[in-house]
């Protein structure tokens, strides 16, 4: 098994980077909300009620309408769901090791964390992919693999 990954793969890494990049920030904005809604509920004793009678944020377990605290807590179950799928994807059609997918993975549970590494991810393999189809543009195509 090669070391580095086929220049065929090319396309799908920079599709699984591109969906990488969506669900780092979906889960990080979803992230922070749920830190707001953490405070809100242990610090004041508060959820948010969406169309409830008793206005928009009302005590804990007094809810008269949609539960919006909980259905933050469910998107961002979801979303950190997927991007752990997508980071493990994207870890492994670049072939590297798995404490590099812990890394990343731990962008989705340590607040801001998943913005710094989107970013550094997004730099290293678009650098990585462009230096590597330089060099195979500039060797024979009997060298390529």
């Amino acid at each position: 098994m090669p070391s580095e990954p086929r220049i065929t793969d090319f396309p799908r890494i920079r599709t699984t980077l591109a969906i990488y990049r969506i669900l780092a920030y979906a889960t990080g904005v979803m992230l922070l909300i749920l830190c707001v809604e953490i405070v809100l509920k242990y610090v004041f004793g508060l959820e948010a009620d969406l169309g409830g009678t008793g206005g928009f944020l009302v005590p804990a377990g007094m809810h008269t309408g949609f539960n919006l605290s909980l259905a933050a807590q469910i998107a961002h179950g979801y979303f950190y769901l997927a991007y752990l799928i997508v980071d493990f994807i994207l870890v492994t059609f670049l072939r590297w090791p798995i404490t590099r997918f812990l890394l990343i993975a731990a962008g989705g549970v340590v607040p801001l964390l998943s913005f710094f590494t989107e970013r550094r991810i997004t730099r290293e393999v678009s650098a990585y992919l462009a230096a590597r189809e330089s060099a195979a543009a500039s060797t024979p195509s009997e060298v390529r693999h």
